[in-house]
């Protein structure tokens, strides 16, 4: 059995009453592990128990080792805690369509993955991040994923107000006491303490009110933590319905999900309790700002970026699939970017710092084009000009970690490596040996062959993997 702290012992009591056994229970049960799927990259329906709040989520019989798995680093699946899934249901039931989506607090990336897979083609998204070496980490989970409309940042909650009224959806995962991450991770609880939630709660006041601006009115504001404490959550929300003009967005749930609806000040939140649901603890809740009047429709102005000339295009043209993408110079290397939304990106790149935008295609150097490692785990690709060379789990785990070994290469020059008909990377058959187009930044550093941990293992008996029968 957790031992808890005693205070957060007896506010649960106050708060469940006759089913804080029940809960406290939960607390000491076996951890379930989920993972959403990326529908641009795996058209099909795994044999796996769904999360119920979740079209693309499913949970996993047994845990696997993730970073040993080739399909993971393909951007074909995201590992993400089933509670914080739910998010699909506010962007499902609004209705809306063709949205500029803010994710305020985006890293690691599991909320921004799915946002990305949630939103139509002609949505733009924003992830933002105010730590640097968290925001390289959102980042790289964004480029696996694979989708063009995304823009990367870094940037402070009060830097958006220099965008009023920009943004259609704003997300707010707000940082929290992480009570709900008391069975995943004990450390929480070693960290937990009454001042540490009293002051989380003054955060997360300021960063709604430094994000409220950039809201447009009739937009929605969807706030979630991963913890039980009234303060960070039901009182912020009722907080916020008496700070700014909003109106409460109900959510219509079956029973059978497990989800506890409860309100604050007339607005509903929910509530997710781990001996209730399949997951951890989780609150969310979203608010609509207000319109006062007929929306003003601003006129895109011409954008100042920097296009591909027609000499570029037509050598690097036959990558990229999509005709909505505009193609853009930056110092020799060229980016792909739906091309409705360079007015929007003119305007982010003139009030924030950006991480990166759209899909990276290649650079030239010298006359040559090196095509670019997000072009090979992207969703824009179609027909890539290249030969593609199947590798098994053995040397895929060789190539991500940088190692070397002999690929049944068929022609010099650039080749695509795939697993399981996934892409993994890129590497340029030199005659003799190749160079490894795979990220030095990203390559694995956990050991393949002397991991003693619980593990699964390949056909042979040597590698310790993480594979996924999907």
């Amino acid at each position: 059995m957790i031992l808890l702290p005693e205070s957060f012992e007896k506010r649960m009591k106050s708060v469940l009453g006759k089913e804080f056994t029940a809960f406290s229970q939960a607390l000491s049960n076996k951890l379930f592990h989920s993972i959403r799927i990326n529908p641009k990259k795996l058209d099909l329906t795994p044999d796996l128990e769904p999360v119920l709040s979740c079209s693309t989520g499913y949970y996993l019989t047994q845990r696997p080792i993730y970073t040993l798995d080739p399909l993971f680093h393909a951007g074909v699946y995201y590992v993400q805690e089933s509670s914080s899934m739910f998010l699909e249901q506010f962007l499902r039931q609004s209705g809306k369509t063709q949205l500029k989506v803010l994710d305020l607090c985006a890293a690691p990336g599991g909320k921004s993955t799915h946002l990305t897979s949630l939103l139509p083609d002609d949505s733009l998204l924003v992830c933002n991040e105010v730590i640097h070496s968290r925001a390289q980490v959102l980042s790289e989970n964004l480029k696996k994923w694979g989708n063009p409309n995304v823009i990367v940042t870094c940037n402070d909650p009060k830097d958006f107000a220099r965008l009023p009224g920009f943004f259609d959806v704003i997300v707010v995962d707000a940082p929290c006491s992480g009570e709900g991450l008391f069975r995943r991770d004990p450390s929480a609880i070693e960290e937990w303490s009454e001042e540490q939630a009293a002051h989380c709660a003054l955060r997360q006041k300021r960063i709604l009110a430094d994000v409220w601006p950039s809201l447009a009115e009739g937009g929605l504001l969807i706030y979630s933590t991963c913890t039980y404490n009234p303060a960070e959550n039901e009182e912020n929300i009722k907080w916020l319905s008496e700070f700014a003009q909003t109106e409460p967005q109900k959510l219509e749930i079956p029973e059978e999900w497990g989800v506890v609806t409860t309100e604050a000040n007339g607005y509903p939140c929910y509530r997710f309790y781990p001996h209730l649901i399949k997951g951890e603890g989780f609150f969310t809740a979203a608010v609509k700002k207000m319109e006062r009047c007929e929306p003003e429709r601003k006129q895109k102005n011409k954008t100042s970026l920097p296009l591909a000339g027609k000499t570029d295009l037509a050598l690097i043209g036959e990558l990229v699939s999509s005709l909505s993408l505009a193609i853009l110079n930056f110092e020799g290397n060229f980016l792909a970017f739906p091309t409705c939304w360079l007015t929007e990106l003119d305007q982010i790149k003139a009030n924030l710092r950006i991480v990166h935008a759209g899909v990276k295609i290649c650079e030239i150097k010298q006359g040559n084009l090196i095509p670019a490692h997000e072009l090979a785990v992207s969703t824009i690709v179609n027909g890539l000009p290249y030969p593609t060379v199947e590798l098994t789990l053995e040397q895929s785990l060789r190539f991500l970690k940088r190692e070397e070994f002999q690929p049944n290469f068929q022609e010099t020059g650039w080749n695509l490596f795939t697993y399981r008909s996934h892409p993994i990377g890129w590497a340029k058959n030199i005659g003799n040996r190749f160079n490894n187009g795979y990220p030095k930044e990203w390559r694995i550093r956990m050991s393949t062959t002397d991991f003693t941990g619980e593990r699964l293992v390949d056909e042979a008996g040597k590698f310790p993997i993480g594979r996924l029968e999907i």
